[in-house]
């Protein structure tokens, strides 16, 4: 496959990150739709859950319109920005029309047949729409919301690692960076092993989305109401990192596990209150761990625009490598 990206479109590219779309990775990791499994650890602590929410008709809703041929759109609205939440999201299923989404679970049942009469008879109401908007609140409060907050934080460290990296280098050697499939040549983005024939030329700029749930590989969305996206591997290590137990590392005895968690959180060049956010600490506690591994000679730090960034120095990064656990 080939994106085409003209100069204005390359200007109007951006990242941006959608908790609900991130909500459907899940369900397709613990449904065995997908393979971009992020820590065994992490699936066999939400398999219960999931085995649980199955019993529910309104579950089997959201399983009835994704994972087949044909995935209803409705339901996983695109992001717009970084700074997107799950209200957002919700707020735009909730707009949805019913004539539109009557048309997208037909063109679903069509693909995949639905045979449980309860799930049926939900799709079959005049009230799909609130009844969908339901079992997205229940499924992302079971299933996402306690580790959102974590993983979100490893999607923005990444963005902005990349974002410093387009400052410094420009478009190729960021859209290079995202996946070893991702090439930029001539004027377009060439993806190996991905519809070879096909050419895509976005009108509305490229949507790069970071998500824990396609590696190893990459997705890529061009039918309405998406504008052309490409969706890499991000996060799947970091966002995860915490899922072995609470075993206490050598680092950690050694240096106190709050910061041994905060020198090993700085994989890329990360602010405070990413930091704070990814491990559910005050920003205040987080910069006065900062500063000691600073004065230590641990991290350094620079500055990108308006952002202070951390990143672990080559000693920081000797002294993880010899401890490679994370700190539980």
């Amino acid at each position: 496959m080939r994106i085409e990206l003209s100069s204005e479109e390359l200007a109007t590219s951006r990242f941006a990150v959608s908790p609900l779309f991130e909500l459907m990775g899940v369900l397709r990791v613990l449904s065995g739709m997908s393979r971009g499994y992020p820590a065994q650890s992490w699936i066999r602590r939400l398999t219960p859950v999931y085995d649980e929410l199955r019993r529910d008709a309104g579950f089997g809703v959201l399983l009835a319109l994704q994972g087949g041929a044909y995935n209803a759109s409705f339901i996983t609205p695109p992001p717009h920005s970084m700074a997107q939440t799950f209200a957002d999201d919700l707020a735009a299923v909730r707009a949805t029309p019913l004539t539109l989404a009557r048309e997208e679970i037909r063109r679903c049942s069509r693909t995949r047949p639905v045979t449980d009469s309860g799930v049926r008879g939900m799709l079959a109401s005049a009230e799909i729409v609130s009844l969908v908007v339901d079992a997205l609140e229940h499924a992302w409060e079971r299933l996402l919301a306690p580790d959102w907050p974590r993983i979100r934080s490893a999607y923005e460290r990444d963005v902005t690692a990349h974002g410093a990296m387009l400052g410094r280098a420009g478009w190729a050697k960021t859209l290079n960076d995202l996946h070893p499939r991702i090439r930029w040549q001539q004027g377009g983005i060439e993806l190996a092993r991905c519809a070879p024939d096909q050419r895509l030329t976005p009108s509305r700029g490229l949507l790069l989305v970071p998500s824990a749930f396609v590696w190893p590989g990459l997705a890529v969305y061009a039918d309405d109401p998406w504008p052309c996206t490409l969706v890499y591997p991000a996060g799947h290590r970091s966002a995860f990192a915490s899922e072995g137990g609470d075993r206490a590392s050598a680092l950690a005895r050694l240096m106190g596990r709050t910061r041994a968690r905060l020198l090993h959180e700085l994989r890329e060049p990360t602010t405070t209150s990413q930091l704070a956010a990814g491990l559910s600490l005050s920003v205040g506690a987080v910069g006065d761990h900062l500063a000691i591994l600073h004065q230590a000679g641990l991290v350094d730090r620079s500055r990108a625009g308006y952002r202070v960034l951390y990143r672990r120095t080559s000693l920081g990064e000797s002294l993880v490598a010899a401890m490679p656990s994370a700190p539980g």
